[in-house]
């Protein structure tokens, strides 16, 4: 059942989940009630009733139909409004609290996805309720059989949060450097058009030279002196850039940088040396003479150097080759 209350004119309903279920007080009447919740069941309370039920010792859920033992130290505020996502986030943490391995122990990354998938399956079993039993005594199991290494990977993962969060506090800091070096500049800045006005007022005083030209000399110091600022500040941000805020991003394989394409080879780089014969660049014959420079002969691709290569092959082919040996040999 719900109610109407107002609030800033407005009506707003209140419904049952806003109830105690102890005491069937709700937020109609107590805007400042706060419900607590206990890992062990999940069943949310007001805080005073867990004040005057558990102050004492360990008591038994007062749920109707709950027998779960509870301990004050356990209740803890509601995170979430809806109370199973409370449970789930509850449950893979603890899933993920044993089941910490990382990607670089796997030796491929189709056995890291199925390590996680089986991780998934129980995590899903337990959040349903499904097979309860034998899912506990798996993750006990397990717990059991590696806890060195389980242990290892929370000092890693210690680790790498101190470090990240050293690195937050340098880029803060960074940050803080930086504003406070911009205002130095604006400040600086403003004191330097003061003095530049201030001193053409004092040559314009004095009467010496034209006004126009003083005025255009002031503007050219003034503006000499920002332009040099802004460049040695440009600079030294730059380096402390460089130097202060190198990202490290954990889970990226060092690759091996790819080699330079080599020329496209159709032979497969597969070269014939010729043991008979040397292939000179010029041999003097008319008909070469005239296919080297005739646009008839080039213009298909004739290559002249191929043509004799291959005209000397044919000519050595058979050269140590005797006929009657073969035969024999056939």
């Amino acid at each position: 059942m719900s109610r109407l209350s107002l609030k800033n004119g407005a009506p707003k309903e209140i419904s049952d989940e806003d109830q105690c279920p102890v005491c069937k007080s709700s937020r109609y009447l107590n805007r400042n009630m706060r419900f607590l919740v206990n890992p062990e069941c999940y069943h949310k309370m007001c805080e005073s009733c867990v004040d005057r039920l558990f102050s004492s010792g360990p008591r038994v859920c007062p749920v109707a139909g709950c027998n779960r033992t509870l301990r004050r130290q356990r209740f803890r505020p509601q995170t979430f409004e809806d109370i199973q996502i409370e449970r789930e986030v509850d449950v893979r943490k603890r899933v993920a609290k044993v089941f910490n391995r990382r990607e670089d122990e796997f030796d491929s990354l189709l056995d890291y996805n199925n390590y996680l998938n089986e991780v998934e399956d129980l995590t899903f079993n337990l959040i349903h309720k499904i097979d309860v039993d034998a899912t506990e005594k798996k993750l006990k199991a397990y717990e059991e059989a590696n806890k060195a290494a389980i242990r290892e990977n929370e000092v890693l993962a210690s680790q790498e949060t101190q470090s990240l969060q050293a690195q937050e506090a340098a880029e803060k800091e960074h940050a803080r450097l930086r504003r406070e070096a911009a205002l130095r500049e604006a400040e600086e800045e403003r004191r330097e058009r003061a003095e530049g006005r201030l001193d053409v007022i004092n040559q314009l005083a004095r009467g010496e030279g034209n006004a126009d030209e003083i005025a255009r000399q002031g503007r050219r110091t003034l503006l000499k002196k920002s332009t040099a600022r802004r460049v040695g500040t440009g600079d030294e941000m730059d380096t402390s850039d460089s130097a202060g805020t190198g990202l490290q991003f954990k889970g990226l394989r060092r690759r091996a940088r790819p080699e330079p394409e080599k020329p496209f080879e159709p032979f497969g780089e597969v070269t014939v040396e010729h043991e008979y014969f040397v292939l000179k660049g010029h041999y003097a014959w008319d008909f070469l003479d005239t296919a080297r420079t005739s646009q008839t002969y080039r213009a298909g691709g004739y290559d002249i150097s191929e043509y004799c290569s291959r005209a000397l092959t044919d000519a050595f082919a058979g050269l140590a080759v005797f006929v009657g040996e073969e035969q024999t040999a056939t």
